[in-house]
């Protein structure tokens, strides 16, 4: 019985006859590579269905939550929940902390952000993939960027 192992290896028994043995084995490769790239087209195209999902149903504050932690890191500046909270209740997007630790929690969820503790603050980080949904979300225009009182504060 000749098989074709998930590494890609060939394993079998040898027939006396080379040739056919030979012909078995590529004939498995074959078959396991079509399929192989079958599933890696189909898990292309969940992939990016699946992110523009994901943005179609983020709000004005994540996306605010994302520019702000990507203009803090280029500033070399820390942005933790706090300073979120304070830009978004200026902006009128919330009034509570909740709300605000919610927004984050979710894009931390969706991998957008990494959340680190340090000291005794909770700063945000934009991950690449957060990155890349903050690239999408601007091309499309859904929403203005507001300025960041407390990065204005901390700048001076």
């Amino acid at each position: 019985m000749a098989t074709l192992r998930m590494d890609g290896r060939f394993s079998g028994r040898m027939s006396n006859d080379g040739r056919a043995a030979g012909w078995v084995k590529k004939r498995l490769i074959i078959r396991y590579r079509i399929c192989f790239g079958e599933i890696m087209a189909r898990s292309a195209e969940l992939t990016d269905d699946l992110f523009q999902d994901q943005l179609n149903r983020l709000g004005e504050g994540h996306f605010q939550i994302l520019c702000w932690c990507s203009m803090s890191e280029a500033e070399s500046i820390k942005y933790n929940i706090t300073n979120c909270f304070d830009d978004l209740k200026h902006a009128n997007i919330t009034r509570t902390k909740q709300t605000a630790v919610s927004i984050v929690e979710t894009l931390w969820a969706l991998c957008y952000v990494d959340i680190r503790e340090e000291r005794n603050r909770k700063n945000i980080y934009i991950t690449s993939h957060g990155a890349k949904a903050l690239e999408k979300l601007i091309k499309s225009n859904r929403y203005t960027v507001k300025k960041s009182l407390s990065m204005e504060d901390l700048k001076s």
